[in-house]
């Protein structure tokens, strides 16, 4: 294991306003809890029983390759609602008030494909505590194939990426799932490496689950319906793309575009900002807001108050929000939130905007 020191944040004066937001914040999270527990545990139970349900009717009725291909759909977008709204809160530690209830829950990442154990490290231990940062933000910091930091590597094949990304972007699942995970336990270069020394269980479990998971999606299908492995990868690929379109949605909309900041450390590994400035200036929520994206996307629109507020469930974004938004206009704050197509249209400028070596709009950034 690497040893590297870690980037420090600033103090620019904003800890007193963040000291009482915080003591508000946990007001109202006392003052709704009883009213939003039920909906919570509905959620953890809901979400995986349907997703049971519809892989049940897959490989009893698949036989029908109409039913079969429609079920493999759905089973891609519930993975992604089965994400958003239950394994990233129990990551967290926000649905239940027994942990290992929340780890317990955390592991049906593992039985839908990616691997818990490192995904947790990457998503807590890194993108959390330093978003946009590059070398650090491991969800940012994708593929070789990408270059969206704008002070990150270059290699020539970047001249193309805001061609050549957006073609290969249904692949993203596919590639987190088949490939992705096993660098990061492999490439001791791989930013999970600087701060952890992965035990030998967790390659063990790495193995089992990603085989399990190929089994009972595409090879029980095969050998239960008798259908050919043509229709099985098929059905198993529409899966990956529909989970991959819906996950990149909700993943390139708050941190990956021209609006966002990509602060860098100075020579004393210090970063510029706060930690409060730093998480807003790297952060942005999604106008966007309606019955949906509360119950099926987890709230996935209201993803400044997530990263000041990591372990506050995310029922209760949309009264937290509001209380920040007042917070942002008296003491000047940089909150910001856009429709979701001018987000996901910035995430597309940054892409060529960062296909050169020199960042000519270095100001806006």
């Amino acid at each position: 294991m690497q040893t590297i020191e870690k980037p420090q944040y600033g103090k620019t004066g904003n800890e007193l306003v963040f000291q009482k937001l915080r003591r508000d914040v946990n007001q109202i999270v006392h003052d709704l809890t009883s009213r939003r527990r039920k909906g919570i545990i509905f959620k953890a139970i809901f979400f995986p029983a349907l997703y049971s349900a519809v892989y049940l009717l897959a490989i009893t009725r698949g036989n029908n390759l109409a039913v079969l291909y429609a079920c493999y759909f759905l089973l891609g977008l519930l993975l992604v609602f089965i994400f958003l709204n239950i394994i990233h809160d129990a990551v967290h530690g926000t649905i239940f008030q027994n942990k290992n209830l929340n780890k317990a829950y955390v592991h049906l990442f593992d039985l839908m494909g990616a691997n818990s154990y490192i995904w947790q490290i990457r998503h807590v231990k890194f993108h959390h505590n330093y978003p946009n940062v590059n070398g650090w933000d491991t969800d940012i910091e994708q593929s070789d194939l990408a270059r969206v930091f704008p002070h990150g590597g270059f290699s020539k094949i970047h001249k193309y990426q805001h061609i050549y990304l957006p073609v290969l972007y249904p692949l993203f699942l596919a590639n987190w799932l088949l490939v992705r995970d096993f660098k990061d336990f492999f490439d001791k270069r791989k930013p999970v490496h600087k701060l952890i020394r992965i035990p030998t269980i967790e390659y063990v479990k790495l193995f089992f689950f990603k085989a399990f998971f190929l089994s009972y999606l595409v090879v029980l299908p095969k050998a239960i319906l008798g259908i050919s492995w043509v229709a099985a990868l098929t059905a198993f690929a529409i899966m990956l793309f529909t989970a991959s379109i819906l996950a990149l949605i909700v993943l390139l909309s708050p941190h990956a575009n021209t609006e966002s900041e990509f602060p860098l450390a100075n020579e004393n590994n210090q970063l510029p900002h706060s930690w409060m400035m730093h998480m807003m200036l790297t952060t942005n929520d999604v106008k966007e807001d309606n019955w949906f994206t509360r119950f099926f996307m987890g709230c996935f629109n209201y993803h400044v108050v997530h990263h000041l507020f990591p372990h506050v469930h995310h029922s209760f974004y949309p009264e937290i929000t509001a209380l920040l938004k007042g917070y942002a206009q008296k003491h000047q704050l940089p909150y910001r939130e856009y429709p979701l197509l001018t987000s996901l249209r910035n995430h597309y400028r940054l892409l060529k905007q960062n296909r050169m070596p020199e960042n000519i709009f270095e100001e806006t950034m």
